[in-house]
């Protein structure tokens, strides 16, 4: 598991040396390098570090450009007072974000260029809308793209995956030669959605021993590798290649700050979201070979001031969805629980509601997601839910698909879930009408005790329609069992993902049913006899309604009131009476006429604004950024005081008639113990 983090600071911190190590020279460096990795989300978050790419740029500036006075970067030319940064990034920008559901990552190309990039690594997510789309996005950038021990074949013998480069020579201002190797781990190749068939992947370490010579010849003083993969796999690195052939490894893939030094290598990782970086002054040793390092991390808080030409930047590619992916689409009466540290380790109430709403949309008899699909990282508090929170919490392409798997399937793929824990792996089951116990102190591969589906002991050579995503019938993140007949495996494919709906497609047309059911015009009765059994079938279970309050008489709120009205109960919450009965076949019939897709440009929604938005309440309101920030600060508060951080995953309803959506109807999803820890007795 991810190392715990310190409270975040406006200030340095020093990470390398620590007390425990000599201190460097207090001379100008003779190299200084940015490092950072895993960045998806331009715009600033809620809660510190804020991150954000204009306070981001701020920090990037200041350290290239001068800063407080030191010898950073006054530029080539300046002789002894000053070296020229080199910025080093380690993959993951294209996708997943809310931006790049629209724009297939082209967005991030002028804004990687902007920080003045110099080398990077390929990473998983980079690949998410295909090889031709990333060699057309890494094509429009200013600096090259790394990777050397993953093999195409269709581009000739030991060429690398997308046309990446194996390795570089960056040239400092003051003449010292960077050689950079770009590395990653096997594991990652199970996360794309589509590579190229014959992929041939090398051994990270034997790779480094074999190429980090030659750049060695080349004049190489320094070595550096740029990695994707996991930070054990980065301390393996570090284990079999030392102070020998590598001398800092700047990794990716974890989303997390840390460092470490093993057998005369750091490791380090800088953070993720434009929430960290990492500035990194070298220099040569006094005596004898190699380098000495001061490692200074720097949290993007919101004390930071914004870069003017970044926000200009951010303007200019966010403006076409600003309007749509705004609006008010739901409301929830309870904290939705997006945490990566919760979804990936434990049962979650968001993962519960969206397992749930994926199974009842298609009638099947369960439903297992990979928690991985869940992108938010936060708990979304009580209040009005926007289409840009579930575009950004549900950002795959890949649709639902359906399949008959056997009972025997279904246990191995809940085994495969369970099998990296604590590691925040993105394979941790969410799962629906599925009930398992599990002891995290058995092998891995064995620690599932006992399953029930739908309350009933699961039977190994039963067939049970399954709900899950394209990605895991193609037997991505190890759930191989789960691999389609169409791919080599034995499941029967019911919904193909040609015919299946996007997770973030079922959301909005479901919280659109809950405001708009029997109003909207377009909607259609297929929909309504859909949309109608679904909420009754969610009611039914463990994701109550809390019922809108409608006002006596029509009135307009003001700009600053708010659509919560403390003083007026709510309404019985809404109870189910039957199921909707629809098979999967039919269902995904009459949703393909229907199917929305949430791409910011061609989702159609017009006719939605048939109803008087006055009628909505909070629709009319608008916060400005700095009073959301207030807004959210006070919930953070509430959520400390009321000891939720103590209680990850309890996430308890809000009671009756202390808030009131006058507009909706509002979800209350929660956790019920579908995923029981145990430790077996002997």
């Amino acid at each position: 598991m991810s190392p715990p983090p310190p409270s975040p600071s406006a200030e340095e911190q020093v990470v390398f040396p620590t007390g425990d190590n000599p201190a460097v020279p207090d001379t100008p460096p003779h190299l200084r390098l940015l490092h950072y990795n895993d960045v998806y989300h331009i715009d600033a978050s809620s809660a510190e570090p804020v991150g954000g790419i204009a306070r981001f740029m701020t920090l990037v500036n200041y350290y290239r450009e001068d800063g407080e006075g030191r010898w950073r970067g006054r530029g080539e030319g300046e002789g002894e007072e000053g070296v020229g940064m080199l910025t080093f990034f380690s993959g993951d920008a294209f996708n997943p974000s809310l931006e790049s559901s629209v724009t297939k990552g082209a967005h991030m190309v002028p804004i990687l260029n902007g920080i003045g990039t110099d080398v990077a690594c390929v990473g998983n997510h980079d690949l998410d809308f295909g090889v031709k789309q990333y060699r057309n996005l890494t094509a429009q950038c200013t600096f090259p793209w790394l990777l050397a021990n993953v093999f195409d074949p269709a581009l000739g013998d030991s060429m690398p995956l997308g046309g990446a480069k194996k390795t570089v020579i960056l040239t400092a201002s003051n003449g010292i030669k960077v050689g950079v190797i770009g590395l990653a781990e096997r594991e990652w190749l199970d996360t794309i959605n589509a590579l190229p068939p014959g992929i041939i992947y090398k051994s990270a370490s034997a790779t480094a021993k074999e190429l980090i010579p030659g750049l060695r010849e080349q004049g190489a003083e320094i070595i550096i590798a740029v990695t994707h993969q996991r930070e054990p796999n980065d301390n393996k690195l570090a284990d079999l290649t030392g102070g020998e052939y590598i001398d800092i490894i700047l990794g990716g893939h974890d989303h997390y700050y840390n460092h470490s030094f093993r057998n005369g290598t750091h490791v380090l990782r800088s953070g993720t979201d434009f929430k960290q970086l990492s500035h990194i002054e070298v220099w040569r040793k006094t005596e004898g070979k190699g380098w000495d390092f001061r490692i200074t991390r720097r949290d993007v808080v919101g004390s930071v001031e914004k870069d003017k030409k970044a926000m200009e930047v951010v303007d200019k590619l966010t403006r076409r969805l600003r309007e749509k992916l705004d609006k008010p689409i739901g409301y929830t009466a309870a904290p939705l629980d997006a945490r990566f540290t919760t979804v990936r380790t434990k049962e979650s109430n968001l993962g519960n509601f969206v397992c749930d709403l994926m199974r009842y949309y298609y009638s099947a008899d369960c439903c297992i997601m990979a928690a991985g699909t869940i992108r938010g990282d936060q708990i979304y508090p009580p209040g009005v839910l926007r289409l840009k929170d579930i575009v950004n919490c549900f950002p795959f392409e890949d649709p639902v698909v359906v399949m008959k798997v056997t009972g025997k399937a279904i246990r191995e793929a809940l085994e495969n879930g369970v099998s990296s824990y604590p590691s925040l792996e993105g394979r941790f089951p969410q799962v629906s009408n599925i009930s398992f116990e599990v002891d995290y102190t058995l092998p891995p591969m064995s620690r599932v005790l006992s399953v029930k589906i739908n309350n009933e002991p699961l039977d190994p050579e039963r067939e049970y329609v399954l709900a899950t995503r394209g990605y895991m019938g193609r037997g991505k993140d190890g759930y191989t069992s789960l691999l389609i007949e169409e791919e080599g495996g034995v499941a029967k494919e019911i919904v193909s993902e040609e015919n299946g709906v996007l997770i973030s497609t079922i959301l909005r047309q479901y919280f659109m049913s809950l405001k708009i059911l029997g109003k909207w015009k377009q909607f259609g009765g297929s929909m309504e006899r859909v949309w109608g059994g679904v909420q009754n079938n969610m009611a039914k279970g463990c994701h109550t309604f809390v019922e809108p309050k409608r006002p006596a008489l029509p009135h307009r709120p003001s700009p600053t009131s708010t659509h919560l009205d403390p003083n007026t109960p709510s309404k019985p919450r809404a109870r189910s009476k039957s199921p909707s009965g629809h098979s999967p076949s039919k269902r995904s019939q009459s949703s393909s006429s229907n199917h929305h897709r949430i791409d910011g440009v061609t989702d159609s929604d017009d006719d939605e604004d048939d109803m008087d938005n006055t009628q909505l309440g909070v629709m009319q309101t608008k916060w400005t950024s700095d009073e959301l920030s207030i807004i959210r600060k006070v919930m953070r508060k509430w959520w400390r005081l009321a000891g939720l951080p103590g209680l990850p995953g309890l996430v308890d309803e809000i009671g009756e008639g202390e808030f009131c959506a006058n507009w909706t109807k509002a979800v209350s999803p929660r956790v019920e113990g579908r995923i029981r820890e145990v430790k077996r007795e002997g």
